[in-house]
């Protein structure tokens, strides 16, 4: 029996799983990684801390695992995609990881933003809290650091990268990254130079472009010993979490739905076609591991943030009495909430605490809008849950004006999120379509694992592979009592944002002053 290896670099978890050549789960570790938030607005992650913990991740799993290392044939990475990092030509990191949440570079997307249709044309995304502007802060506001970069690096490259011994020199990007790049064409896979001049990025900075599948190198001697893989074990390069986690679910065909439910609360359609958003401007197209299948994305900057949020701020009695009786606190504040009646008894929440991405609206903040003395924590937290659903509903109106000979059955929904079935209801009800989970409950994971072995060999066939694995566990329906109450609070959010927008923008202006004068 062989055996292959994921490693998914999520936000705040990195978690590897070994599966056997039938996609058997054999064993898996998950490891907490620190985002650092020391002020508002700031979010900083260590791409050496990320290394660390995805070593201990992976000598964990192997030895839960007890398997003859020998007979592991591939490992692959997937991590979080719109963040970025920075390597010198040592590859050592030149500044702490630039997370995706971290929204210091707002007022250059909107320098990038006024170059929005082309930019859309040829990377399929508006710029956002993306690599664009990321590159663009840091060049302009700390350019000692920006001359030592020697290339731009992604969590899940970086770690392959060093667990390989590669050079600087070769680091690589896979394919399902580049939209969130704003620099690139990506239906033919490569650097725009004509973006890269226009907004001053050095092409030289930025890495070779690589299929998932593709060998990077080997494991070397040095990772070998602190991981208990093999010395010359093969590096495949894997993908972005989204795109792993939509082949892990069993996504290989277009014009599914997909919900990721992780630290981004993220809604997905499956689309046989590169078909840039030029319209509304709020869905960014992407490439999905597959060449010929791509997928329309929409997604709430830090949509499962704001409930970790609640947790760590709000709940401390909740996750006093989780840890007592050995269980998750989210599952406490999911009972409490579920008592409750639809529209959490008149809140109603914006969950824009990170900015709107989707359309580019990085004013935007957090509100709970109507609650008075009478309200319960459980209603905030019910709210929130049903602020994320009431955003989806928007992205879903998009979908079906951009794609109206789509026909949705159903949504498929993965991620930590999923194991809430009273949020699956939330958003069945709001959206007005079951909502399924597969058996796969791994998700990015397998789906980079499987990544492993095809890039190996060891698997023949994608697709033939994941519809073999992948079938449907449980679904979910509407709540037909709930329908009414949430289309009149979908309606009445939609409203909510279009009369605050211009208030988030003034309030903005003037805390941007404030900072300016201090």
């Amino acid at each position: 029996m062989f055996y292959i290896m994921g490693v998914d670099l999520g936000t705040t978890n990195v978690k590897a799983a070994i599966f056997d050549e039938n996609g058997k789960h054999v064993a898996e570790d998950s490891l907490e990684v620190p985002l650092r938030q020391p002020k508002p607005g700031w979010a900083e992650q260590d791409l050496n801390e990320i290394l660390s913990v995805a070593t201990s991740c992976i000598r964990n799993t192997l030895e839960k695992a007890n398997i003859d290392p020998s007979k592991i044939v591939g490992i692959a990475f997937d991590g979080q995609m719109s963040g970025l990092g920075a390597v010198d030509k040592n590859l050592e990191p030149v500044m702490p990881f630039d997370s995706w949440l971290d929204t210091r570079c707002t007022p250059y997307i909107k320098k990038m933003y006024k170059y929005a249709d082309l930019i859309i044309q040829r990377s399929g995304g508006a710029p956002g809290y993306s690599h664009g502007p990321k590159i663009l802060r840091w060049k302009e506001e700390m350019p000692e650091l920006f001359d030592k970069i020697s290339k731009v690096v992604v969590p899940a490259t970086y770690v392959a990268s060093k667990l390989a011994g590669l050079k600087a020199s070769d680091v690589f990007i896979d394919y399902t990254y580049l939209h969130f790049s704003n620099v690139c064409d990506l239906k033919n896979i490569r650097w725009d130079e004509e973006l890269c001049q226009m907004f001053g990025i050095p092409a030289e900075k930025l890495p070779r472009i690589v299929k998932p599948w593709e060998i990077v190198g080997k494991l070397s001697k040095e990772a070998s010993s602190k991981t208990g893989l093999l010395e010359g074990t093969p590096i495949i390069a894997g993908c972005g979490d989204q795109a792993s986690a939509m082949l892990g679910v069993g996504i290989v065909e277009p014009y599914i739905l997909f919900d990721s439910a992780g630290t981004a609360s993220v809604l997905a359609l499956s689309i046989d076609d590169f078909r840039p958003d030029m319209k509304h401007k709020v869905l960014l197209t992407a490439r999905s591991v597959l060449p010929e299948l791509w997928y329309a994305i929409a997604f709430i900057n830090g949509g499962g943030q704001n409930l970790r949020w609640f947790r760590d701020v709000f709940a401390f009695s909740e996750k006093e009495v989780a840890k007592h009786l050995q269980r998750d606190p989210y599952e406490i504040l999911n009972e409490e909430a579920e008592r409750l009646s639809p529209g959490s008894d008149g809140i109603i929440f914006v969950p824009h605490l990170g900015g709107r991405m989707c359309p580019p609206q990085p004013h935007f903040r957090g509100v709970w809008f109507g609650f008075n003395w009478g309200h319960s924590k459980a209603g905030f937290y019910r709210s929130i849950l049903e602020g994320i659903a009431y955003e989806y509903s928007f992205y879903l109106e998009i979908i079906k004006d951009l794609f109206p000979d789509a026909s949705f059955k159903y949504t498929i929904v993965v991620g930590g999120g999923a194991k809430s079935d009273l949020w699956n209801k939330i958003k069945a009800s709001v959206l007005e379509m079951p909502y399924v989970k597969v058996n796969r409950r791994e998700g990015a994971v397998f789906g980079t694992a499987v990544l492993a072995g095809y890039g190996s060999g060891l698997i023949r066939d994608i697709k033939d592979f994941i519809k073999r694995v992948v079938t449907i566990e449980k679904t979910m329906e509407p709540v037909e009592e709930w329908k009414k109450v949430y289309e009149r609070y979908r309606k009445f959010y939609r409203k909510l944002l279009i009369e605050t927008d211009h208030l988030f923008l003034e309030f903005l202006e003037g805390e941007c002053d404030h900072d300016r004068r201090n």
